[in-house]
């Protein structure tokens, strides 16, 4: 780290200590918390319920609309509860209250069966990562984004948040790929205001999921659900994961800044308020962000790579008053970035080019919709959403060989993907009793792609070159029933039809949960997921000897598999819960080659390319089996504590009927996140936090490179004859963060400021082992070793 750096650092903290313990009044600093408060089954807005800030003297009611405000709540983090008559009480813990902005806190209440005469005195159970759908049943959690900015190591990424959670794993320390219980990342599914969009990360390629930097901004984010299987019908083209991401609205009362510094994220500006001088509830949240890497670079601060990241995000949600035609809203994001890779200036175990190679690469994407609510009945709404999105890359490669003057243009590609969707469904709650939710999808996807390439070829080979368009439709049906207060079930079913080769899936779901008392949930589901193969996959084509290509894989069906789940959830004691789960997947349909061999398209999808591989046969099999515990302490008493731990075992079988180990069968995942805070001066509105997250992971199976057949092609070539065949070491990683949260008395302005250190350890945890084409032997390539993440956020 170099001088320049470790000054930075002395004198952030010395900034912060003197924030921290400079003398103030000691006066009482306070906020105000505010939201509404829904019906969870009709979605309609609750008068009457008693709203209360746990061991205070600070309560309301809400008004007609749904709506409350608890004023002169103190900073902190507060436990707020939710009580009607008729309606099951619930109570929030964790909620974060800082000076410098108000708290928007939204809550979905679950009406009673059997209405009551008078409050329930059954103490408000709390309901923090319970799912909001109200259709959702086994794995199954919400997220916030005070979890994504609150855990060590987190890079103010919402996928690395996810692999803190049961079931699922992360030891690529450069991307933010999500495995889920040993599937594929490309089983993960993302979704932004009730549709799907493209992934959502910077520097994409075709057919990924994930990225090394995430477009999306944690600040404009709001409470999110996270599926791990078995997932309600409304979900489909997955089947692995889904994320379901929320924007939150902006402040509809006053107007509210933020300005944040962080070294992955990097400079960002956010302005939220009423879009009216009336009001009238209307809103709008408009967040930029700028690469800081640049200047990291400059100051000598490592990303694993000598090339510079440069990359910059936009996203806006706009939210209109109520009126006769219904509520709309208009949302986006877009994003832009580019590196350039040039080899003179790499080393030779860079993680992510080759020293003999210059590469460009480029991507752009950016989100438009429109969304639209509107009341049908008493209990009863139509939702529709219309959307554009536009992605696109752009890669270059140049080669230098020892026999050739200067460097030769060895592959080209570029692509363009637009997609028109349309989503729509009728959601009524028939009586409290029965819910029930109906509607379709439909999506328009435009492609024009090309990938020619001439590496260790006399002239260009086509690997792919396609401009056409396709549609993909999603109807579905889905209810809940409950019995009585203590079982329910949730069933339904959802439909796909392909007609870029006339594919089409039915697939039922199913989900019965039963409350064993107050305390404790049993809850078993069963799904049937289809998915369409990553788009280079159908679209690889193969030249044959006579000139033509081999373009059969466009005639692939949906991967396929069986969800089984067993979750018992149990809140064992005030602030604490244990949730455990065990569950079977089998998968079929899996494409493999027509030839025997140990070839599976489920062990791809984690890097940047897809294997090239033709005359694909939907004839592959996997299993992923396991168990899930997880132990989470909510905050209070000023610390809090999340345990998760998986065991399992992934497998799958080629075209030659032999069963190995998948590339993501890790067998075990540990996770153990602790914080705790204190109050700082005399007043104790200001706090210092210590984060720790410990990460073990089994290490991935992978194919060996063949030496031999590499020195002859001169590339790196795989020894096909040994498929997974060897395992990484196991993953270790150890993160610290040090923070301040800073309340101002004067001026109503909080900052936040944290040094997150990870992998303080520096352990040499192995990214991947491959041919070097410099030295042309078989070498290891070492993850990030220590790293030091800094934020800095000012809101006003």
């Amino acid at each position: 780290m170099s001088s320049l750096f470790r000054k930075l650092f002395l004198t952030a903290w010395l900034v912060a200590g003197a924030f921290a313990t400079h003398h103030l009044q000691a006066q009482q600093i306070t906020q105000t918390v505010k939201g509404t408060v829904i019906d969870k089954a009709s979605e309609k807005p609750l008068a009457g319920v008693s709203v209360t800030v746990t061991g205070l003297s600070i309560g309301v009611t809400t008004d007609s609309t749904g709506s409350y405000k608890l004023v002169n709540v103190p900073v902190g983090r507060q436990r707020i509860s939710f009580t009607s008559i008729g309606y099951k009480p619930v109570s929030i813990p964790e909620v974060l209250v800082t000076i410098g902005k108000q708290v928007i806190l939204d809550v979905s209440l679950e009406e009673s069966i059997h209405s009551l005469k008078e409050v329930s005195v059954t103490a408000p159970r709390a309901r923090k990562g319970m799912a909001l759908n109200e259709f959702a049943g086994s794995s199954a959690r919400s997220f916030s984004m005070d979890e994504v900015t609150r855990y060590a190591g987190g890079r103010n990424d919402p996928a690395r948040l996810a692999s803190n959670f049961a079931g699922v794993s992360s030891t690529n320390d450069s991307r933010n790929d999500i495995v889920v219980r040993g599937n594929s990342p490309t089983a993960v599914l993302w979704r932004m205001e009730g549709i799907p969009i493209p992934n959502p990360n910077h520097f994409t390629t075709l057919g990924t999921t994930g990225g090394p930097v995430s477009a999306l901004n944690t600040n404009a984010l709001k409470n999110s659900d996270f599926y791990t299987g078995a997932f309600p019908a409304e979900y489909g083209n997955a089947s692995g994961a889904v994320f379901d991401l929320s924007l939150r609205a902006g402040n509809k009362d006053k107007v509210e800044k933020t300005l944040q510094l962080n070294l992955f994220s990097g400079l960002e500006a956010m302005i939220e308020g009423p879009l009216s001088k009336k009001k009238n509830g209307s809103s709008f949240l408009i967040g930029y962000r700028y690469s800081f890497a640049q200047l990291a670079q400059g100051i000598g601060l490592k990303f694993g790579t000598e090339a510079v990241p440069k990359y910059q995000d936009l996203v806006f949600n706009l939210n209109f008053a109520n009126s006769k035609l219904g509520k709309f809203g208009i949302f986006g994001m877009g994003g832009t970035s580019n590196i350039d890779f040039i080899g003179a200036d790499l080393d030779s175990a860079d993680l992510f080019a080759n020293k003999d190679e210059d590469t460009y690469f480029k991507s752009r994407i950016g989100i438009v919709g429109i969304k639209h609510t509107i009341d049908v009945g008493r209990n009863t709404y139509i939702r529709s959403v219309v959307s554009y999105s536009y992605t696109s890359n752009k890669g270059d490669i140049y080669k230098y060989y020892d026999s050739l003057p200067g460097r030769q243009y060895i592959t080209r590609q570029e692509t363009e993907n637009t997609g028109l969707r349309f989503s729509t469904y009728l959601n009524s709650k028939i009586n409290t009793r029965f819910a029930i939710r109906g509607g379709f999808l439909a999506e328009q996807n435009g492609l024009d792609t090309y990938l020619e390439t001439r590496e260790s070829r006399p002239g260009w080979e086509t690997i792919r070159d396609y401009n056409g368009s396709s549609w993909l439709l999603q109807p579905y049906v889905q209810g809940k029933y409950r019995f009585t207060e203590k079982l329910s079930l949730n069933a339904g079913v959802h439909g796909m039809y392909y007609n870029f080769n006339q594919k089409a899936a039915v697939e039922p779901r199913a989900s019965i949960s039963y409350a064993m008392d107050n305390t404790k949930t049993l809850t078993i589901s069963y799904g049937l997921h289809s998915q369409l193969q990553p788009a280079p996959v159908y679209l690889y084509q193969q030249k044959l000897a006579n000139g033509a290509y081999d373009q059969s894989n466009r005639d692939l069906g949906f991967t396929k598999a069986h969800h089984y789940i067993l979750g018992y959830d149990w809140a064992f004691a005030k602030d604490w819960r244990l949730k455990a789960e065990a569950y079977y997947q089998y998968i079929f349909d899996a494409p493999v080659e027509r030839t025997a061999s140990g070839f599976s398209i489920l062990n791809s999808g984690a890097d940047y390319t897809f294997p090239e591989k033709a005359a694909l046969v939907n004839k592959g099999t996997g299993t992923n089996t396991g168990f899930e515990l997880t132990v989470e302490k909510f905050f209070s008493r000023g610390y809090y504590l999340l345990t998760t731990a998986s065991l399992f075992d992934s497998k799958y079988k080629g075209s030659d009927g032999i069963e190995r180990n998948s590339t993501f069968n890790n067998h075990s995942v540990l996770n153990v996140l602790a914080g705790k805070e204190w109050k700082l001066g005399s007043s104790g509105r200001n706090v210092f936090t210590v984060d720790v997250k410990m990460a073990y992971s089994g290490g991935r199976y992978y194919t060996p490179v063949d030496l031999r057949a590499s020195e002859i092609a001169g590339s790196e070539k795989l020894d096909e004859s040994r498929y997974n065949a060897e395992q990484f070491p196991s993953y270790f990683r150890l993160d610290t963060r040090f923070g301040f949260r800073l309340n101002g008395s004067r001026r109503r302005l909080s900052q936040t400021l944290y040094l997150d250190l990870q992998n303080v350890t520096n352990r040499d945890n192995v990214f991947v082992r491959r041919y070097n084409q410099v030295q042309k032997q078989v070498g290891t390539v070492y993850q990030i070793g220590f790293f030091p993440d800094i934020m800095y956020k000012i809101q006003w």
